[in-house]
């Protein structure tokens, strides 16, 4: 009786075996739904698009001031490389310097700021993107 049980056992693993590499693995994975769908990821991606842009329009705005053009100038840097070297940043480094730009115009603008400080941001600012893109 003992051997029967054994048998029995035997078979049904084999069974069972034979039925788990039978069922090919990609038909269980396309059973299952997309944790993102198509159109969420092209919406995600827009979106993030639009947001590098905006961020490279707020550093290209502030630098094309002409306080901007004039301090960048007396500190012996080339305003266009300045430009330039905007477009290389990443998607971090664009937000984080936006944020940096926004708040001091909105300072400047609130007469938090004088004009002298807000060269000095300008200028740190603007060393700081050549300095990212030099280290690249």
């Amino acid at each position: 009786m003992h051997s029967e049980v054994k048998r029995l056992a035997r078979s049904l693993m084999a069974a069972a075996l034979v039925a788990v590499f039978a069922v090919p693995h990609d038909a269980l994975a396309q059973a299952t739904e997309h944790l993102v769908s198509p159109s969420q990821l092209t919406h995600a991606t827009i979106e993030a698009t639009q947001q590098r842009q905006q961020n490279i329009d707020a550093l290209l705005r502030f630098f094309d001031s002409a306080k901007a053009q004039q301090a960048l100038e007396s500190a012996h840097m080339n305003p266009q490389q300045v430009q330039t070297a905007v477009s290389t940043l990443s998607d971090q480094e664009l937000a984080q310097l936006a944020t940096r730009v926004n708040n001091a115009q909105r300072d400047f603008a609130a007469g938090n700021l004088t004009d002298h400080d807000l060269l000095l941001i300008l200028i740190c600012i603007a060393a700081l993107v050549l300095i990212i893109v030099a280290v690249r």
